[in-house]
């Protein structure tokens, strides 16, 4: 069973498919009997890629199943091919790290550990299923892929060694080249104008000659000041650093907009170039909304809070109206749930020629304050000569509104710090009405209503979507229940709220609904998918239940099949319902082979109610094959792997969940443990932790503060929470309001206790805020010094996750290696003294 909120953890091989069809590949698995006599590999200090140990080598060599992507009238899919590990010398080809972002200067793209690359193209027909093979330049590769909003076309960025450029794609496969020199360092590059003739494009300024020469000899010292007022900062990465950072970010930051049409003739300027991370057109083609960056920039943070000037103009440049222009924003509190001052979220209303639609704080950005209201949400239409309407005051902070005609719209808002959902129905023809609909728990997937299925309308922009006499939409959720999850169609009446089931999946399988192909909701573009059975999307009649497959992917590994893997429920101490899926390898006999070396894989969730943290949901019915670096490879050398177990961390009435984060972690993994023992699959001297990013940082406690585990595996961890001091994770509170609560939950503070095996791995060039390597660096250091047995291994070029190929084929022989030497044939430990736990 699954925890609520809980999905595949970042940086590791995705497990489930639940969305997309990504199956991950195995190969045959060894016999059993003899994972059970392996010997251990001896220590390994030297440098240089290894490889994993079979089978593992083979599936990760294995090709990739492609993404698909539907068009929006539901008549052609675009199957993307992929290469899914690049080989390391992508990883390293130069990049600049500039304001938080990554680049590759060569193309002003941005780097390879941000961008999904595809490599191969076909269109297939939904109807008859033919398919067309896309002719692409030899060894190239695209990024972006995107239908027109007629459905006509599919574009993409092609990669070339010097540029990127916008490529289009017609239906019988042909393939043709729009323009060139994209600048897409903020990102995609191009928008579809929404009558399907042509784009907006961002480009590369035609006169911006050379690089600037960076200087290694210093101009003189960097210098920076506050003056008494609070500006607090969380850890970011990459940040500029002087004055010549300033200038490389200007340089290939900047960009011109341009309209272009498809037949490929001259691009036509709009406006002045600028740093543009942002520009959208409005559904009918008139006005172009506009982010642009502006001096003076910060060495504390990165660019998303440069000062910012947003505005409207007219396709041809002519400033039509300028929204906000708002200062550096270095003086928002460091609570979750804070914003800047003024105009925020500045969007396009879907479902109108030119309206904008915008957030704005009614608490001054500080959602501590007292106040009936926090936000507002803000409406103004072309040409923009009248006074902003104020559609709607609301409760807690604006997170999203989903658009669908002019007397109905669904506005969401929420609260983190007490994980509080309010929808609201709004009637944008008469603002200040709101109709709250429901107040909830957002954690609460027993209760989860579903979110709005969405279609695009003629201008290719998402509204909902209504049935034809326009009295209802349609909602669409995961249907989680302690049986397991299984997706429905509702249909939501306008007027009155009354909710009636259209459809829902039935086991053994997980469907999802990709879209509801009619208005009355009776024909359905489903993803299906079983314990046994590959995601493949399917057409489905709700009238007769008749279905029809139009994919064919297989399952990449039948023989995967022979694994068994079941949820496991248990309780906490205090009674609070825990639960993990245990996978067992294919032949295992439990009388007969008798106890596994065992791993626990885990993530730890905050909750501000026990009874939303103790919600299962069985996963039985959801395919799983492990890929990239994944602890279920693990199953193939003679190991069982308890996934996922709960680890909880629950502040109820107020109470602030850390406070007690080591006592209740200690709780949810001896509970585990116990559990495992109790089925017989596992004994307590020859089990191991091991988690990435938040889970290694709860690896490393537990460790510190346990006896459970004979070793343990962290990945791109944090261990000393001083570094982070302005808040991490769930955690709103700064070092300097709770010290005791920093000090006690950093591993890095007991390495000295630490006696189990730890391998620390880290990428070495980790963006990700907080867990810099230094935090890796300077725990193997500790650990070290306090004579502890550690490992620590730093991935060159690698990010928070890791995506090279020589990369992930390292790291599963270290997990391996790792494991068969500390726990699988290790010896018997010594009895626990005293010393050796912290209370």
């Amino acid at each position: 069973m699954a925890r609520a909120a809980r999905g595949p953890h970042p940086g590791q091989g995705v497990l489930q498919c639940t969305k997309k069809p990504f199956p991950m590949l195995l190969s045959p698995l060894p016999v059993f009997a003899a994972l059970l006599t392996a010997t251990a590999s001896p220590p390994a200090v030297e440098n240089g890629y290894r490889t994993p140990p079979e089978p593992i080598a083979s599936i990760l060599a294995a090709p990739a199943t492609p993404f698909v992507l539907v068009n929006s009238q539901h008549q052609s899919l675009a199957l993307l091919g992929y290469e899914s590990m690049p080989g390391i010398e992508r990883l390293s080809r130069p990049i600049l790290r500039l304001a938080s972002y990554r680049i590759d200067p060569a193309t002003t793209g941005q780097s390879e550990i941000y961008a999904r690359w595809y490599n191969a193209l076909t269109l297939q027909e939904l109807a008859t299923g033919k398919e067309v093979a896309v002719p692409l330049p030899a060894g190239s590769r695209y990024a972006s892929p995107q239908w027109s909003p007629d459905g006509k076309r599919l574009a993409f960025m092609l990669e070339r060694p010097k540029e990127l450029e916008l490529w289009v794609v017609e239906q019988d496969g042909s393939a043709r080249r729009i323009t060139g020199a994209l600048n897409a360092a903020f990102g995609s590059a191009f928008r579809w104008l929404p009558d399907s003739t042509g784009f907006v494009v961002r480009q590369v300024r035609a006169d911006r000659g050379a690089p600037p020469t960076v200087s290694s000899t210093p101009t003189g010292p960097i210098v920076e000041e506050n003056d008494g007022q609070t500006r607090p900062a969380r850890t970011h990465a990459d940040l500029l650093r002087n004055p010549s950072d300033e200038a490389l970010f200007e340089y290939y930051f900047t960009g011109q907009l341009a309209r272009v049409a498809l037949d490929g003739s001259a691009p036509r300027p709009i406006g002045a170039p600028g740093l543009l991370p942002r520009f959208s057109v409005s559904p009918d083609g008139r006005y172009l909304l506009t982010e642009t960056l502006k001096r003076p920039f910060s060495y504390q943070l990165p660019a998303s809070s440069f000062p910012t000037e947003i505005a409207v103009s007219t396709l041809d440049g002519q400033r039509a109206r300028t929204i906000v222009d708002r200062p550096l924003a270095d003086e928002v509190p460091i609570e979750y749930d804070s914003v800047v001052r003024g105009p925020r979220e500045v969007e396009w209303r879907a479902d109108a020629p030119a309206t904008l639609a915008w957030a704005e704080a009614l608490d001054g950005g500080n959602p501590k304050a007292d106040v009936p209201f926090h936000d507002s949400l803000w409406l103004q239409a072309a040409p923009f000569k009248a006074a902003p309407v104020k559609l709607a005051n609301l409760q807690e902070r604006f997170s999203k509104v989903y658009w669908g005609r002019a007397d109905h719209a669904l506005v969401l808002e929420r609260k983190r710090k007490t994980r509080t959902e309010r929808r609201s129905v709004v009637n944008p023809s008469r603002p200040g009405t709101a109709r709250l609909l429901l107040e909830r728990n957002f954690q609460d997937q027993y209760g989860d209503p579903g979110l709005p299925l969405l279609e695009d309308n003629a201008a290719g922009k998402p509204a909902l979507r209504y049935t034809s006499d326009g009295r209802a939409f349609f909602m669409s959720g995961d249907g989680a229940t302690k049986a397991g999850y299984f997706p429905f169609v509702d249909r939501h009446e306008v007027a009155s709220g009354r909710v009636t089931r259209v459809w829902a999946a039935q086991a053994p399988y997980y469907e999802s609904v990709e879209a509801v192909l009619d208005a009355e909701g009776t024909r359905l573009l489903t993803q299906r998918q079983s314990a046994t059975e590959a995601p493949n999307y399917w057409l489905r009649s709700v009238k007769d239940g008749k279905s029809r497959a139009i994919t064919a992917f297989k399952d990449p590994a039948p023989v995967f099949a022979g694994v068994t893997q079941k949820t496991i429920v248990y309780s906490r101490a205090d009674g609070l319902p825990l639960s993990g899926t245990l996978y067992l390898p294919a032949g295992y006999e439990p009388r007969r082979d008798g106890p596994l070396p065992t791993l626990l894989w885990a993530y730890p969730a905050e909750y501000t109610d026990a009874k939303v943290a103790g919600q299962t949901v069985d996963m039985g019915n959801v395919f799983t094959r492990p890929s990239g670096f994944s602890h279920l490879f693990l199953l193939t050398q003679g190991y069982a792997v308890l996934d996922n177990p709960a680890m909880p961390i629950v502040g109820a009435n107020g109470a602030e969940p850390n406070d007690t984060y080591v006592e209740q972690l200690r709780a949810d993994a001896e509970a585990a443990v116990e559990a495992l023992v109790k089925l017989g699959v596992s004994d307590r001297d020859r089990l191991a932790v091991a988690g990435h990013s938040y889970g290694a940082f709860m690896t490393a406690n537990l460790l510190a503060h346990t006896e459970l585990f004979r070793a343990g595996i962290a990945c791109s961890g944090a261990y000393n929470r001083t570094l982070t001091p302005f808040s991490f994770q769930s955690e709103e509170r700064t070092y300097w309001k709770a010290p005791e609560t920093y000090t006690r939950m950093s591993p890095f503070t007991y390495a000295d206790r630490i006696r189990e095996p730890l391998l620390l791995i880290h990428g070495g060039a980790d963006s990700n805020p907080g867990t810099f390597p230094i935090q890796s660096e300077r725990f193997y250091a500790a650990l070290k010094g306090n004579g502890g047995t550690a490992r620590y291994v730093l991935l060159p070029n690698e990010g928070h996750g890791y995506n090279a190929r020589e990369s992930i084929g390292h790291v599963n022989w270290e997990m391996v290696n790792w494991l068969d030497r500390h726990v699988k044939n290790a010896p018997p430990r010594a009895p626990a003294t005293a010393a050796d736990t912290v209370p």
